[in-house]
């Protein structure tokens, strides 16, 4: 008689279902795992042996085999430990096998029976649900999965609390999912003194998930107005909400299972190697591109950055998904994310200030800035230079427009946006628009179009650069609450592209 038990193995962000089946048959004592068992799932023998010894259930004197179905789908990580030790019991007739087949388990088990929490709970709660099972896990990690509403969430304290359930001698309730958290306490746009150029580019940015770029010598602002950023976005929609948390989950970022409603902000250090921005190591893992999907990726110091890492962001800037491939793992990842960089003018910092004179200019920035290569400095729809702030400013009264008037703005151009790209499954912002869409979208009027056509021949445009000022010339139309896209709409995106120090 074989038993069977159900559970996942996790491909990206996808939950694969498993089949555990266990088989106790006459024989020299022993206790195989097969199918592809990592050294994790290879060593969940003597995590459940200590387990059931700890409840006084002692292993029969018999050949026990568990086997892994598909056999040829690599099966990595200490969750698989619930689901081996449920189809045991279940052989062992301990468990009623079909209350063991009709759920998905998931759990690392502790020598003492009890229960860990492990990640990706949510995503095989998804998985669950298509099976038409329940889901069993540890009570730490049942929050999260709860929030997949198609399907029951069991949250067990230990491997007793399994088999009571199971039996029926004490079930289990259902968990309920954790919090909804927004975010608190974002820095204002009012704390920084003057850039309001710089400002005006961070609320297009915003509103039309435009990527920039910001150059400047040191302490003019540029991470300070990175790190406003987050105040002017949006909230996620729960669809998003749902998407970023699947892909936290699997790394375990998931707080007590609550779900933020408040869009990732990444910010990896320039020292990060191109496994950890853009995903692979063991298990092909998620990247920091992957982390900040639906929010924004922060790189300062973006030319100390090594250039393979930078090089490798330009595939997915432009289709919103990366394919991390390995020798053993072909693993796809959404990251449709905000890239906001930010860099000094040359490697001293001082090209551009006037009283600090640069001993090698122009040398010394035209060396620096090229370790960004063209065709990447090709995908920044916006570019602006901050330049330093004087000391007499810094004393003066808050400026300007405080986050939560620009938010109203931004959120209210995002709103326009989802209307108009509702039955495009591959668009949601202006920055998404390509191809006959840009076309319908961004219509210019003939003064516009003169001007942009203008501009492209004078500065040489590529092709790639004339279509997305079409895009931010739409995204700065609808902050304005215009249909049309007119002129002046389009001067200012071709200010943001040709003025800058960064030129096309």
């Amino acid at each position: 008689m074989v038993a069977r038990a159900h559970t996942v193995a996790f491909q990206g962000v996808d939950a694969r279902p498993v089949e555990v089946q266990c088989a106790v048959s006459p024989g020299l004592p022993a206790f195989s795992i097969v199918g592809l068992p990592d050294k994790a799932v290879s060593e969940a023998r003597e995590r459940v042996r200590s387990a059931l010894s700890s409840m006084a259930i002692a292993l029969p004197s018999k050949r026990i085999t568990i086997n892994l179905s598909p056999a040829d789908l690599p099966k990595e990580g200490s969750h698989f430990d619930l689901p081996i030790a449920v189809a045991l019991l279940s052989a062992l007739e301990i468990i009623p096998s079909d209350a063991a087949e009709s759920a998905v388990a998931l759990g690392e088990l502790s020598l003492d029976g009890s229960l860990a929490p492990v990640v990706g709970a949510l995503p095989a709660a998804m998985t669950a649900a298509t099976e038409n099972r329940i889901l069993v896990c540890p009570r730490a990690s049942s929050a999260e999965a709860a929030w997949v509403e198609a399907t029951q969430v069991i949250g067990a304290g230990s491997l007793g609390d399994v088999v009571r359930h199971f039996s029926g001698q004490s079930p289990l309730e259902v968990a309920q999912p954790g919090e909804v958290r927004l975010a608190q306490g974002e820095r204002d746009l009012r704390d920084v003194r003057g850039q309001e150029r710089a400002k005006r580019a961070l609320e297009i940015a915003a509103a039309g998930r435009h990527h920039l770029i910001m150059t400047g010598t040191p302490g003019s602002g540029k991470s300070m107005l990175a790190a406003r950023l987050p105040g002017i976005l949006p909230p996620l929609s729960p669809a998003e909400a749902l998407e970023t948390s699947m892909i936290h989950s699997l790394c375990g970022l998931l707080d007590e299972g609550g779900i933020s409603r408040a869009r990732p902000f990444r910010e990896p250090h320039h020292t990060a190697s191109m496994a950890a921005i853009v995903g692979g190591g063991k298990g092909a893992k998620p990247g920091e591109i992957s982390l900040a999907h639906n929010g924004v990726l922060f790189m300062d110091e973006f030319p100390e950055f090594p250039r393979t890492v930078l090089e490798t962001l330009r595939q997915p800037i432009e289709t919103g998904e990366v394919m991390v491939a390995r020798a053993n793992a072909h693993v796809k990842y959404p990251c449709r994310f905000m890239l906001v960089a930010a860099a000094n003018p040359c490697k001293c910092g001082y090209l551009t200030d006037p009283s600090r004179a640069c001993s090698r200019a122009p040398a010394c920035g035209e060396d620096y800035l090229a370790r960004i290569s063209g065709p990447l400095m090709d995908r920044f729809d916006l570019r602006i230079e901050v330049p330093p702030v004087s000391f007499t400013d810094l004393d003066l009264p808050p400026s300007g427009e405080s986050s939560a008037v620009v938010a109203k703005r931004v959120e209210k151009a995002r709103v326009i946006q989802a209307d108009r790209f509702r039955d495009i499954p591959t668009a949601r912002q202006n920055a998404d628009a390509e191809g006959k869409l840009l076309e319908e979208v961004a219509v210019l009027e003939n003064e516009g179009k003169e001007l942009l056509i203008q501009a492209a021949n004078r500065f040489g445009l590529s092709a790639r650069a004339f279509h997305r000022i079409m895009r931010v010339a739409r995204t700065i139309a609808d902050l304005e609450g215009t249909i049309d896209i007119q002129r002046h709409h389009v001067a200012e995106a071709l200010s943001f592209r040709i003025s800058a120090q960064i030129a096309v």
